[in-house]
């Protein structure tokens, strides 16, 4: 055991007569770790765009809700008496009459 220790950290193995396949079971290894890195940093850049995408719906939802209020408020009609007041425009007082249009044919 201790001379097996010895043959690795000395690195004979690698240039032994059997050694292909143990560059074999490197290479193996070695490809299999870089998988791993590459799909462990594409998840996470997975998760940073989530998680911008979330702030991104945070914020566009806020602006919706804030563009509905003041457009709720527009559409009151004492804001709109008072917009058309400045331009000389008030409520009628007389109530409006229905017009029947009878066609002939």
């Amino acid at each position: 055991m201790k001379k097996n220790i010895y043959n690795v950290l000395r690195g004979t193995f690698l240039i032994s007569d059997d050694s292909f396949k143990n560059w074999r079971l490197i290479m193996f290894l070695s490809s299999l770790a870089i998988i791993m890195i590459a799909s462990s940093h594409r998840a996470d850049r997975k998760v940073y765009e989530i998680a911008g995408l979330k702030e991104e719906v945070k914020e566009l939802r806020s602006a919706f809700v804030d563009g509905r209020q003041s457009l709720m408020q527009l559409r009151m009609e004492s804001s709109v008496v008072k917009k058309l007041k400045d331009q000389g425009l008030a409520p009628s007082e007389v109530p409006p009459k229905k017009i029947k249009v009878k066609r002939t044919n």
